[in-house]
């Protein structure tokens, strides 16, 4: 039975879409220990273009830290393929737009289901092995200190350059549910030249939680043959709702406006 969402603003959301916009769905996926606090606000603004929008709340996410625990990597991306098939089945098209971890989970789909995916969006996703000692350590670590405040994984609270917005993330860390991510991320870096879909890849040059060498090393790894860049100069980690969100979620729109069938003709 699924943990109780206990978050304000952290159930999922969803909305169905209307004329021809409405036969494409986009799944706005948000990023580890985050909910869909940081991540409905931009699936709102796609739902009032037209599209069919699914914002999800991944499992272990906004209930108790401890329910993260109990979830891994591939509990995440279970619950993301699964929507794709859910929406595939009465959508022409499904777009994956995707914050932070939800960017990678997106690119790791898009790799692996390249008929079923008709584009990307991501908003600095981690790909690259996290440098540092602590890092190193993990592997072991994640079996002495089970949770760990935000800041000794280097996740700052609320990475944002607004103070009047809040994430509402777990302030604890589970070490296992991250080490079962860092696991991953050999893997998917390994098949990014299997995303050959339309690409916009949303970088912020002030991100203190995900290194920007990250996003930079996407552009170089992709095999898509259509990739485009939106530098977000005034937001941190969490550009969507940051000082740049009008600029995200307009770039989303024209972004998907350009490379899906639902605007053509």
């Amino acid at each position: 039975m699924d943990a109780v969402v206990s978050i304000s603003g952290a159930e999922p959301w969803s909305a169905a879409g209307a004329g021809a916009r409405g036969r494409i769905g986009v799944i706005v996926v948000h990023g580890f220990t985050s909910n869909p606090v940081a991540t409905r606000p931009l699936g709102q603004r796609l739902a009032a273009e037209g599209y069919t929008v699914e914002v999800p709340l991944l499992p272990g996410h906004g209930t108790h830290y401890r329910e993260l625990g109990q979830t891994r990597y591939a509990d995440w991306y279970a619950a993301v393929d699964h929507l794709v098939d859910h929406l595939g089945a009465r959508c022409d098209e499904v777009v994956l737009v995707g914050h932070s971890v939800g960017g990678t989970i997106s690119l790791d789909l898009a790799s692996r289901r390249p008929d079923d995916v008709a584009a990307v969006a991501v908003i600095n996703p981690p790909l690259l092995d996290r440098p540092g000692v602590l890092a190193k350590l993990a592997p072991l670590l994640q079996y002495v200190m089970p949770y760990v405040p935000r800041e000794v994984a280097g996740m700052p609270s609320d990475d944002l350059a607004r103070p009047d917005v809040e994430e509402s993330a777990y302030t604890l860390v589970s070490a296992k549910a991250a080490q079962s991510l860092l696991n991953e991320l050999p893997r998917i870096r390994g098949q990014l030249a299997d995303v050959t879909q339309p690409l916009l890849v949303v970088r912020s040059p002030n991100d203190h939680t995900v290194h920007p060498d990250n996003a930079l090393a996407l552009l170089e790894l992709t095999g898509s043959g259509d990739v485009r860049e939106l530098v977000c100069e005034r937001s941190y980690h969490l550009a969507q709702i940051d000082y740049d969100a009008p600029k995200v979620a307009q770039g989303i729109v024209d972004f998907l406006a350009e490379v899906t069938v639902g605007d053509a003709g």
